[in-house]
């Protein structure tokens, strides 16, 4: 598996080794092995999935809180989505900034997203199916989120009318974000 790094420290591309012929595929998704060989010792706990039936759908940005913050490993089983994260961690030097990566069934590529990110995405197609590791079980308690549409993110989402639930809609700005985060230390 290549694992490129990408303008946020710590986030990862990864792009697994595909063998496909008439039949159609195999691929790895992940290797623990190759995890730890990279310095990424990552212990994850829980697998998730989400179910969009339409393009535009947009979930996030959410996070989880210390104790309970999550390392996420993301990609997508059917369909696509523009994928985004937004760096919380307060001395980190791309506090504030997002990047924006387009994973899809088709180009195979995930995201590896560590504690003290912000992250959501927007589904490209119907019927798409975005599937996660993280590495903390879900705690309602330590639930976080910024808002997706914070015109001081400037975040360019695809044009494509957002359809978002109401809790993402009330998400607050960035500005009004107390970071707990550092790079060190989730929490």
């Amino acid at each position: 598996m290549k694992m490129s790094p990408t303008r946020i420290p710590g986030v990862l591309l990864l792009e697994p080794r595909v063998f496909g012929d008439h039949r159609g595929f195999f691929c790895e998704t992940y290797s623990r092995r190759q995890f730890v060989e990279q310095g990424l010792d990552v212990d994850f706990v829980q697998d998730n999935e989400a179910f969009s039936t339409q393009p535009g759908v947009l979930r996030g940005l959410h996070f989880q809180t210390h104790p309970m913050s999550q390392t996420k490993l993301v990609r997508v089983g059917r369909g696509a989505v523009f994928d985004v994260v937004v760096d919380l961690r307060k001395d980190s030097p791309a506090f504030g900034r997002w990047q924006g990566f387009t994973l899809s069934a088709a180009n195979f590529q995930q995201l590896f997203v560590p504690a003290g990110l912000a992250h959501g995405y927007m589904t490209l197609e119907a019927d798409t199916q975005f599937l996660y590791k993280v590495d903390r079980y879900y705690s309602p308690e330590h639930d976080g989120g910024i808002s997706a549409l914070d015109p001081e993110l400037g975040i360019v989402w695809p044009d494509l009318p957002p359809i978002m639930s109401d809790r993402d809609l009330r998400l607050p700005p960035l500005s009004e974000f107390r970071s707990p985060f550092t790079m060190d230390a989730v929490g």
